[in-house]
Formats: C-alpha cells, structure tokens, sequence
C-alpha cells in the first residue's frame, strides 16, 4: 500500500540536488542554487538551498547532522505556510484536547497539523521518561500496540479518519505520534552523551508504528511549531524562547529548528518553519521493467 497522505522532511533536502543533476532546474555554476519545490502529497511549498561549485552540486562538507554517518555539505530547507488547509494549525481549534482513549482516559494531547499532522503527548502519560533507546520501544510490543491506539483515536479526533480501525489500516504514515519529556541528560544512539542544558525539550517520534533511529524532518518541523504556540504541550516544556531556533533532544543526538508563526483574528498560522539538512548520493542504475508494463 501507497499513503501519499504525507511528506518526508528528510528527503525534501535530496530533491534539489538530484533536480540540478538531472538538468530540471537552471542553478548557479558557484554560491547557491534556490530550489522551489512543489509537494504534491501535502499542496505545500518548499524551498531548498543547494551549494555549488565549479558547476557540481557540492556533498561534502563539515555541516555533522546527529543519525547521519557522515559530515556534508549543508542544504538549509525552508518549509513554507506548512499548516493544515486553509493555513490552519490546530484542527480541533484547542492547544490541548484531553481524549478517553482505550486505557487511557482524560489523556492530555495536543493535535498539531504541520509538516505532517502530528500528534503530542506527554511521554510520563504512557509510562516513559523520554530517554528511551529505540531497542527499549521496538522491542517492547505490548508498548508499540497502547501508542499505536493512541494515535489511532487522535486521527480520528483530527478528523482524518472516521474509526480508529480504519487508522490504523489506511492511514499508517500520518499523522506521526510524538513522545515529549522535559530537558534530561541521556544517552543516544552512538555513544553520545545528550545534555540537559543542551536542549529545550525531548521528543520521541514515531513513524510507520516505530521508534524513528533519530527524528523525522517534518516531525522537527512539528515540534517547532507546536513549540511557538502559547499553551501547547510542547510550549509548557520549553517556554517562551524567543524567535530563536528549538534545540530537541532525539533518539541519535540533538537538532535546532526554527518556525516562524503568526496571530490573524485569533488563528495561528504559520508563516514558515526552516531546517538544515544534507543530501549525497548513494548510487546509480537503472531498474529494467518488461515493456508490457
């Protein structure tokens, strides 16, 4: 089964590169070459910004991205109006809705529809800390089944879906369910040592009914959206921060993202949410399809 329900944040970053290289787009032969992108799945704009040199997309560089094995070049990533239809942000119109959900009832959550919908919830409400190895929560199936409910029935509260059932079975990519904590000292994936004065919150997302290795692209959006809007479960963990960037804590280690949000007659909508990523290539073929196809 294909859900083009919606986007992949990471993967957002590889698709200027690999538009230049292709010869879809005119770029810059040095500097950097601006990207618009059109994401069909979600009706959204993107822009990417691609380093050049002597005519070649650069890849390497010193830019270290936490879950990604190698330095690289940086590709900075503008998401632009990533809110839900309309530029709306929260579906239910609340920051917080409590739910009763199958065990566990009066949750707190906040249902969050950008970058892709997104689903907050204290992660002490499900019996975590945060700090989880991703081994600890794939490896935990009674766990995986209570989250998986969980974000079932806040699909259908986000009115994506009309049974919890039918969530699960047609809608297993969106909306994401994120796991926030206070700021800890952990230990991610690697070796690293996260510190708690590092970050501003934890957030562990899950994707496709698993411990994401580190965090999705559109979930880093999310959390810095849901992180600028007054009352959110996200916002009572870090506070007002100003318009600088959100420092998470995730599974692999940490990342800044930034979101710029504005009030329009009591409506948040959000202008734009920038992150940087990086892309290179794994390798080339070709597939050979019979032609009858």
């Amino acid at each position: 089964m294909v859900d083009w329900s919606g986007n992949c944040g990471n993967l957002s970053a590889a698709v200027g590169p690999f538009a230049i290289r292709q010869g879809l787009v005119d770029a810059p032969r040095d500097g950097i070459a601006t990207i618009r992108i059109w994401q069909a799945n979600i009706q959204k704009r993107i822009i990417a910004h691609v380093p050049m040199k002597d005519g070649e997309v650069v890849e390497e560089g010193d830019f270290v991205l936490d879950g990604v094995a190698f330095p690289a070049a940086e590709i900075v990533v503008e998401f632009l109006q990533p809110g839900g239809s309309g530029g709306s942000i929260l579906p239910t119109g609340n920051v917080v809705d409590e739910l009763d959900i199958p065990g566990f009832s009066g949750l707190p959550a906040t249902l969050l529809n950008a970058g892709n919908p997104t689903i907050f919830v204290d992660a002490q409400r499900v019996g975590l800390t945060g700090t989880e190895t991703q081994d600890q929560v794939n490896g935990n199936a009674e766990l995986l089944q209570s989250l998986e409910t969980i974000r079932a029935h806040c699909t259908v509260a986000m009115g994506l879906a009309a049974t919890a059932e039918e969530a699960t079975r047609l809608r297993p990519h969106t909306p994401k369910l994120c796991l926030v904590a206070p700021p800890q000292t952990y230990g991610a994936a690697g070796g690293k040592t996260v510190e708690a004065g590092e970050i501003d919150v934890i957030a562990r997302i899950l994707s496709m009914g698993k411990l994401h290795h580190a965090i999705t692209g559109t979930g880093a959006v999310a959390v810095a959206v849901a992180a600028a809007l007054e009352g959110t479960l996200v916002n009572c963990i870090v506070g007002d921060i100003g318009e600088r960037q959100v420092n998470m804590g995730h599974t692999a280690g940490t990342v800044a993202v930034g979101a710029q949000t504005t009030q329009v007659d009591g409506n948040w909508i959000v202008d734009k949410a920038v992150m940087s990523r990086s892309a290179r290539r794994l390798m080339e073929g070709w597939v050979l399809v019979p032609s009858k196809y």
